[in-house]
């Protein structure tokens, strides 16, 4: 699944910020700060973990899930290209404007 699909509802959302906020969890405590039922958030933790945005270790009985820093700093990295691209589409504008202020005045 694509990432930002994923992260188009908003539960999987919440639960990425829970993990970022908080570090690794289980599905259990995952599940506790949701009024939604616990196979609902493994279906959720199932799409995440597809979109590469979370990570999931066995430790015992346990799953526990931790955000996934590597495609977080991609998705980082894509925001920030964005970013500069409409900064250079932003300051090419301001000077087409500064340009026809001086033309007027």
């Amino acid at each position: 699944m694509d990432k930002f699909s994923a992260l188009g509802d908003p539960n999987r959302r919440r639960i990425v910020e829970l993990l970022a906020d908080l570090g690794p969890l289980t599905a259990t405590e995952i599940s506790e700060k949701f009024s939604v039922s616990p196979s609902a958030i493994s279906q959720h933790l199932k799409i995440l973990r597809e979109a590469e945005l979370i990570q999931m270790k066995k430790q015992a009985q346990k799953r526990i899930y931790a955000i996934n820093p590597e495609t977080m700093r991609e998705m980082e990295d894509w925001a920030k290209r964005l970013t500069a691209l409409w900064d250079q589409r932003f300051d090419a504008l301001e000077k087409i404007i500064e340009a026809e202020k001086h033309k007027q005045g």
